[in-house]
């Protein structure tokens, strides 16, 4: 049991992942038992008895789950903001997608609470569903099936995500509008642009980006020591340090002394956690116009049984993979080059997939913020076809994995899309190694050479004679510390490194050491550890 005061001290929340459709709350309590299926029932069927008060919100949620085969975990959580007294508190999680809180007075009520307002959102996607194929009881193949249908084609959680075009239709015009406008001042640039990414906030009042990159490029440079050295400019890499860019502006507008400029932040107080969180109705969602690199880059012509996961646990194609100066290698292959002198980083690929259970923030913010996640990944690559392999290595890799997270922290599943690319491919072979980053408030884009790690000297935007870029780690920081000044936070001011900066935010670090051994224990391989010294720096 919690208070409002959040008293938590780092304990894990209660999860409860469903398989055969048992309820949590036990034998002895009649009222949660999930009555075996009526024969014939169809979904329809269910919810009108539902509807009708003939059965309640959990029991609907569970025989749901076993007749169209979504993955269902109730998941204990805390209160929301501004409540006071003691209370359980419960979040659904359908498909990794979280719903909103419940709470009671006891875990049984919180629970109930949770279901019913789990299904005021979820039943209106449900309204032309038909139940899928019961799952075949033979072991799968060990290789892949041609002629199978394609994983986009069958995945039992693409039905829910119909609704999100309209949505799209909003990203991509504000993507295309942001981007148009940068490039119109920068025209010399613009070959840069065949690598776009870009977050994108929506709120009430429609769609905006507030942090874009391009680049397709790791550094050749060795190690810095300084912090200086921007080591990956992969678009998506180079777009979500911009987005940690965003996130630091807000915090210092939230903690200044400012009313005005609090009221304009994205965030708001969490009693419970004692941390920040998106105000309610905010959401985020993530552009790419080339699909990363890494395991989302199976061959098309594979055919994929969703169900057959787990013999392919062990196969090179759904493994992690390193980048090393822009090439990407298995985690299994030989053929990686180990040297000390080159720079290797974790795919773009694997990397969305450990944000999908991190949060994007990072584990520097995450000492003043709760785990943000992106709603949405839109691919607008022209020469794709089929995204299964970015939910595969997205979404199923680490599917089961919430139950072992701490609190805050989960899988949270992405509507995946593909969508007309914004930018028309350049026929420009210039600036091939620049990437661009930009972030809302700047006033003109920085340009980085990716394979220097370094801004270029015909950068609009210079932070200074050593060309550090904005978004290096010295940088970031650098606007840590800043941030830690203004909340008062004299812990993390204490800090002398940027490696302890980062060990100090135990819950990030705790449910990042849980990813990396699910992946491992999963087959997987193992995640690249990084070299002590790029760490190490101080301010």
């Amino acid at each position: 049991m919690l208070s409002a005061a959040g008293s938590y001290g780092g304990s894990r929340g209660a999860c409860f992942p469903v398989t055969s459709g048992l309820t949590q709350s036990g034998a002895s309590s009649p009222a949660f038992k999930s009555k075996a299926k009526p024969k014939g029932s169809s979904p329809k069927v269910l919810i009108d008895r539902y509807m009708q008060g003939e059965t309640h919100a959990m029991s609907l949620l569970h025989q749901l789950a076993r007749i169209l085969h979504f993955q269902l975990e109730i998941k204990e959580t805390v209160t929301t903001a501004n409540i006071t007294g003691l209370y359980f508190a419960f979040c659904v999680i359908v498909n990794g997608v979280k719903y909103k809180t419940g709470m009671g007075v006891t875990k049984k009520e919180a629970r109930l609470k949770a279901a019913e307002l789990a299904l005021q959102d979820l039943l209106p996607t449900l309204e032309d569903l038909k139940p899928f194929p019961s799952q075949a009881s033979d072991v799968p193949p060990p290789l892949p099936v041609k002629e199978a249908p394609s994983f986009s084609d069958v995945h039992p959680c693409r039905p829910l995500h119909n609704r999100k075009s309209s949505v799209n239709f909003q990203i991509l015009h504000a993507v295309k509008d942001e981007l148009t406008k940068l490039m119109s001042s920068h025209p010399e640039f613009s070959a840069c642009a065949d690598t776009t990414a870009a977050f994108v906030i929506q709120t009430a009042s429609g769609c905006e980006v507030v942090a874009l990159g391009t680049g397709n490029l790791s550094t050749k440079e060795s190690a810095s020591s300084s912090g200086r050295i921007l080591h990956d400019s992969h678009a998506v890499v180079t777009a979500r340090r911009s987005l940690m860019r965003f996130f630091y502006r807000h915090l210092l507008m939230y903690f200044s002394k400012t009313a005005n400029l609090k009221e304009k932040t994205v965030f708001q107080q969490n009693s419970s956690s004692g941390l920040l969180s998106l105000k309610n109705g905010i959401t985020i969602h993530l552009y790419v116009n080339q699909l990363p690199k890494g395991a989302a880059q199976i061959p098309s012509k594979l055919r994929l049984n969703p169900l057959s996961i787990s013999a392919w646990q062990v196969n090179n194609e759904i493994s992690l993979h390193l980048s090393v100066e822009g090439k990407v290698f298995s985690v299994f292959s030989s053929a990686i080059d180990k040297s000390a002198s080159k720079i290797v980083s974790m795919s773009a690929t694997d990397k969305i997939t450990q944000w999908q259970v991190l949060g994007y923030q990072g584990a520097l913010l995450s000492h003043f913020i709760e785990p943000i996640y992106v709603q949405s990944i839109l691919i607008g690559d022209c020469n794709c076809s089929d995204i299964r392999g970015l939910e595969m290595s997205v979404c199923q890799r680490v599917e089961g994995i919430t139950s072992q997270m701490p609190m805050f922290y989960y899988m949270m599943r992405p509507h995946i899309s593909l969508v007309p690319s914004v930018a028309a491919n350049s026929t420009s072979d210039g600036h091939l190694t620049y990437s661009i980053n930009w972030s809302e408030g700047d006033s003109s884009i920085e340009v980085v050479d990716g394979l220097e790690g370094k801004t270029v000297e015909e950068s609009p935007f210079k932070s200074g004679s050593f060309l550090a870029s904005r978004l290096c780690k010295a940088a970031m920081l650098h606007r840590f510390k800043l941030v830690a000044k203004e909340a008062q936070k004299q812990d993390q001011l204490s800090a002398s490194s940027y490696r302890e900066a980062k060990r100090m935010a135990k819950p990030y670090q705790e449910a990042k050491n849980m990813l990396r051994a699910y992946l491992l224990q999963q087959g997987f391989g193992s995640w690249l550890v990084k070299l002590s010294v790029s760490d190490s720096f101080s301010m």
